[in-house]
């Protein structure tokens, strides 16, 4: 049975229909925003359920006599387990980019073109979430439905869609790159429906986006600072907007 459980769990973070829900407030916001729970283990039901009572009281009768497993076999069903003492996989949410970027409504899409950190995507979901965007397309190796992008968002891919793309699909959204010889970010700067697109850590956009973009807008800083954090930018942007 635990041997089991274990595979079943290396398996589910190689499923590109699956996610891998690790700690409490992954699952807590995945329940809130519709996933589809296809197991659960954890490891002190007493502990997740003074979570639940405390964070989310009105999944606590969700959460009530889960399935407990012991510390050992649970530090086996993830690479880094979590603190809170819970993991669980869930189906995926199907999410359309297409359909996204149509969505009628002036909040703007985040594009991030090619990141490298998983865990900075999620990041990025989370603020974007938080800030109402319309979604977060992004292109790259890098699946944005990881393990370690899920846990940097905090399960809030349930929440908006998130979705893998070749390129950014045509449409009828401004292009708004942040760039930093880009016009200063100010009041009033950031078209109503923008795609707001964002470069990767290290070599920032690509010129093929630059080039496509209708606008290119940057974020003042102070003299001698040379950069923001990837989702810190994009929640400056998204606030602004």
């Amino acid at each position: 049975m635990a041997a089991g459980l274990v595979e079943r769990f290396r398996a589910a973070r190689r499923d590109p229909t699956l996610a891998v829900l690790e700690g409490f407030h992954a699952l807590k916001h995945a329940l809130r925003f519709g996933a589809e729970l296809l197991e659960v283990a954890c490891a002190d039901p007493e502990r997740l359920a003074a979570l639940a009572a405390s964070l989310a009281p009105e999944l606590v009768e969700r959460l009530r006599a889960l399935p407990a497993v012991t510390p050992v076999l649970f530090r086996q069903l993830s690479p880094t387990p979590p603190r809170e003492p819970v993991i669980a996989i869930a189906r995926r949410a199907v999410w359309d980019a297409g359909a996204a970027l149509a969505a009628a409504g002036p909040a703007p899409i985040v594009f991030l073109d090619n990141p490298r950190n998983p865990g900075n995507m999620g990041a990025v979901v989370r603020v974007a979430a938080a800030a109402g965007a319309a979604g977060v397309l992004t292109t790259g190796e890098h699946d944005p439905w990881t393990p370690a992008a899920l846990r940097g968002a905090a399960g809030l891919h349930y929440a908006l869609p998130v979705v893998q793309v070749s390129g950014l699909p045509a449409g009828d959204r401004p292009l708004v790159a942040l760039h930093p010889e880009g016009v200063p970010l100010e009041a009033g700067s950031i078209p109503a429906r923008a795609v707001l697109a964002f470069g990767s850590e290290r070599s920032g956009l690509s010129p093929g986006m630059l080039e496509r973009a209708d606008l290119r807008l940057s974020i003042p800083m102070r003299a001698g600072v040379s950069s923001l954090s990837l989702a810190t930018a994009v929640a400056v942007a998204l606030y602004r907007a």
